[in-house]
Order: structure tokens, then C-alpha cells, then sequence
């Protein structure tokens, strides 16, 4: 751990860290670090969040938005977005907002979604097929002018 807002403390303004930060006081502004951002049980946090990795237990009012994955503690509390390629959420965590899970995919997650649908089996396959079947089996049974 790099850095540490300990309980008690107030942060005001904008806090740009190479390493990894915990919160475990108040802060308010904006936060960015290119490794872990911690929330713990005692922190508060007011602003969007950016990093590799985010563990949430206290309270964060704002967006977050991590390049691996969010963890949601059972005390977490979230009045936000969330983005990252995995989030992990444990029981009793609050949460409004919308929760984007890319699974590490560069496209938009709309499309991901829309192209798996699409790359199933298609009804005027299924229905080509079926008439398909009943075609040999008249065939078979000499039924053929049914």
C-alpha cells in the first residue's frame, strides 16, 4: 500500500497516484491510480474512480470505472456506475446504478450480446429443416402426395 487516507482524516481535491491507495477517511474530489484503490469498512469516498483494480467496503458516491476488476464487499455501499471486465460481489453490498461487465471484450458490450444471439440457430433454419425431415419421411412411406 502506497498511500493511506486513515480513518478520521478529510480529503479535499484531486489525489493522481502511481501506486496503490487506500481510503479508509473521507474523500471528496477525484482519484485516479494505475494500480489498486481500496475503500475500506470506514471509507468515504465522493467522486469517480479510475484504476486497475477496486475494492469497495465503505460507502463511494460516483462512477467507477476499473481496467481489471471491481470487488464488492458485504459493508460496500454504491450510488454509481460501474465498469470493468469482472466484478465480483458479495452478499448484503447496495448498489444503484448500472453495472457493465465487458469480460475484457474492446467492443461494446451491445454488440458482444447482439452477436452471440445472432450466432445461433435461426427459426427459418429450423423450420427449413423440419420441412426438410417430412419431405423423406413422405418419401419413405410413399406418401408423397400428403
Amino acid at each position: 500500500m502506497n498511500s493511506v487516507i486513515g480513518e478520521g482524516s478529510i480529503f479535499e481535491g484531486k489525489f493522481y497516484i502511481r501506486g496503490s491507495l487506500e481510503i479508509d477517511g473521507k474523500f471528496e474530489g477525484e482519484v485516479k491510480t494505475e494500480d489498486q484503490l481500496i475503500v475500506g469498512e470506514t471509507g468515504r469516498v465522493k467522486t469517480d474512480i479510475f484504476a486497475k483494480t477496486v475494492i469497495v467496503g465503505g460507502t463511494v458516491i460516483g462512477n467507477i470505472r476499473a481496467d481489471e476488476d471491481v470487488t464488492l464487499l458485504s459493508t460496500g455501499r454504491v450510488l454509481g456506475n460501474i465498469h470493468a471486465p469482472r466484478v465480483i460481489v458479495e452478499d448484503g453490498v447496495v448498489v444503484q446504478g448500472e453495472i457493465s461487465i465487458n469480460a475484457g471484450h474492446q467492443k461494446k458490450i451491445k454488440n458482444v450480446v447482439e452477436e452471440s444471439f445472432e450466432a445461433g440457430p435461426k427459426i427459418d433454419d429450423i423450420l427449413h429443416e423440419k420441412k426438410k425431415v417430412e419431405i423423406e419421411v413422405r418419401e419413405k412411406t410413399g406418401d408423397a402426395g400428403t
